[in-house]
């Protein structure tokens, strides 16, 4: 067997189970990239996965595979620079473990990130979050889980991978109520609740009592909701919404859009963006920086501070015919 199937081994049960007890969101990420750039040595290789060596998944070799990412799978340049990050990490651990393959590993690392535009974020209206909230049956079991999990989405600005974690043992509504949740990096942390928020989830608590680790949000079987179940109940309600709100009618929003409407109706409450990185549970301040350039309020207020320059409009004169021709040549 070749040095890569035992340094591709160590790495997820030494380096990410074990010594960064990364979470399974991670592993899985990492464990579909690594198998996508398997699969893709082979196909140019002709060898088997086990025959592989670290010298086969030299620069060219990844380059050509973060190219097909784009143009044959389709992948944003966000998942082709994240599908880098990954197999940077494994070569990162391979350089500890193999110095010989130093110069193909340093190849491997030096590739760039390749860079991209970045967009404006989309957050929610308060009249578009009025909409979306009224928007689920309450009339229903399904729609009352549904309400409750919005309002605790848009309140909280909860990932949807947190939302999905969250049991009842996690949610206080006595004094000081907050909801308490694993966020990235392994990190806990707790975010208070509003009158509003207590109350519903004060109501569907008492529908749904459970056990402290049963879940906050459940199937009708009782098992924890899913990344896509949540996004599709997301878009039934959203449908429902734009009904009444035309301006939803414009806007493409998942659940992230909601942790983005958070954010915005914190910033516009005036809330520093440090304390706002702290709400979100971001590991750099710097992260919630995105809000200071969405906030076209904040960038009227500061324009509205500034003296315009004292100069009246000029009026354009076309130029001589003669001098125009002679300043073309």
């Amino acid at each position: 067997m070749t040095t890569l199937a035992p340094v591709l081994q160590a790495f997820f049960t030494e380096r990410l189970m074990a010594q960064r007890r990364a979470s399974s969101h991670t592993i899985t990420g990492y464990r579909d990239t690594l198998r996508l750039l398997v699969g893709f040595a082979c196909a140019k290789t002709g060898k088997t996965p086990s025959a592989l060596d670290i010298a086969d998944l030299d620069a060219p070799l990844v380059a050509a595979f973060l190219d097909h990412l784009e143009a044959d799978r389709h992948n944003t340049v966000r998942t082709r620079n994240w599908r880098l990050a990954a197999i940077h990490s494994l070569f990162s651990y391979a350089a500890l473990h193999h110095p010989e393959r130093a110069a193909v590993i340093q190849r491997v690392l030096a590739i760039p990130a390749k860079r991209h535009e970045r967009t404006l974020l989309t957050w929610l209206t308060a009249p578009e979050v009025d909409a979306l909230l009224a928007a689920p049956d309450r009339g229903t079991w399904t729609g009352r889980r549904d309400h409750a999990m919005l309002v605790l989405a848009v309140q909280t600005g909860l990932r949807i991978s947190e939302l999905i974690g969250l049991s009842h043992g996690d949610v206080v509504l006595d004094a000081g109520p907050h909801v308490r949740c694993m966020g990235k990096g392994r990190k806990e942390r707790a975010t208070p609740l509003t009158g509003l928020t207590v109350a519903v989830l004060r109501a569907w608590l008492t529908e749904n009592p459970g056990q402290a680790h049963d879940p906050l949000f459940p199937t009708r079987t009782g098992t924890r909701l899913s990344h896509d179940a949540i996004e599709h109940r997301l878009a039934i309600h959203l449908a429902t919404a734009r009904a009444s709100c035309p301006s939803l009618r414009t806007k493409h929003a998942t659940m992230h859009t909601m942790r983005h409407t958070c954010a915005m109706r914190l910033r516009h409450a005036g809330i520093d963006v440090a304390v706002i990185a702290l709400w979100l549970g971001h590991e750099q301040m710097a992260t919630a920086n995105i809000y200071l350039h969405a906030d076209m309020e904040e960038k009227e207020r500061a324009i509205a501070r500034v003296t315009p320059p004292d100069t009246a409009p000029g009026r354009y004169q076309p130029p001589d015919p003669l001098l125009a021709f002679l300043e073309s040549l």
